[in-house]
Order: C-alpha cells, then sequence, then structure tokens
C-alpha cells in the first residue's frame, strides 16, 4: 500500500516557475493537496476554467471546482509556449496547454490558453490567479509567435 505523501503546503517555492511545474503536476495526478499548496493564502485568490465563464474566488471556491474536475482523475495537460513577464514580487505567465482527450475517433488533442498570476510572499512565490479560455489553431499560431522576453 503507498503511503499518503505529506501535503507540500510548509513548501517554499523558490521561483514561479517552480510553482508552475507543481500546478500542472498536481493537474496531471489529479492531486488535490498538492494543487491547493500552490495557491496565496489570500481570500481574493482567483480561477477560470475554460468554458465555465465564470470567476471562483477565494479558497474554498477554488478548492472546490478542483476537486469536481479531479472526480474524473488526473488532466492530461502539458504547458507550452511559457512566456514570462517577472518583476521582484510578481510575475505573470502566458502559456498553451495541450490537452490530450480520448473520443470516439481515438485521442484528440484540446489547446487553451492560459495565464498564471505569482505573488511572492513570505512563503515563498504562490499563485494568485489562473484564468483559461479555450483556443483555436489560429490563436495557438498567434501565441507561438509571440516575443518570449520583452526588451
Amino acid at each position: 500500500m503507498r503511503r499518503p505523501t505529506q501535503p507540500p503546503a510548509a513548501a517554499l517555492h523558490a521561483s514561479p516557475d517552480d510553482v508552475e511545474a507543481q500546478f500542472y503536476e498536481a493537474m496531471q495526478r489529479g492531486d488535490l493537496a498538492l494543487m491547493m499548496a500552490v495557491w496565496a493564502d489570500d481570500d481574493e485568490i482567483v480561477c477560470v476554467h475554460p468554458g465555465s465563464g465564470g470567476r471562483v474566488v477565494g479558497p474554498q471556491a477554488v478548492r472546490d471546482s478542483f476537486e469536481a474536475i479531479f472526480g474524473n482523475g488526473g488532466v492530461p495537460v502539458q504547458a507550452e509556449q511559457i512566456h514570462r513577464l517577472e518583476t521582484l514580487a510578481c510575475a505573470v505567465h502566458h502559456l498553451v496547454e495541450r490537452i490530450a482527450i480520448d473520443g470516439p475517433e481515438g485521442q484528440q488533442q484540446a489547446f487553451v490558453l492560459a495565464t498564471n498570476v505569482y505573488l511572492k510572499t513570505a512563503h515563498g512565490w504562490r499563485l494568485a490567479a489562473h484564468h483559461a479560455s479555450p483556443a483555436t489553431p489560429e490563436e495557438i499560431q498567434a501565441a507561438s509567435d509571440a516575443p518570449s522576453t520583452l526588451h
């Protein structure tokens, strides 16, 4: 029998990239404790899931939304085309999420445009906002053409 792991809530995240890697690992595994460990401890955290149309605000609402998503297991998502804007205390990553979907015609790919906002807190970097929207192939191409570094 596999021993449950200690929830990583006390872990210090050294960078926004660390938080992002843990966020997508939690999505893939369907791990609610791991997912909630990446979020900031703030009543104003916000998540917009693709296709849902509404904002999910606050830790309990965010938790409930991911608990419902993970009811069917993990989400086979890969983060791609990550573009970063970072300051000393805030980071914004906009990226493409590639999701494998099993359908009647076999496995297909769906794409989502996502924005993740990270804040540097006393407990390291934490996720404050995740906004994801379904994307068309044209939008994916436009995202791949965008510069990865602003000068």
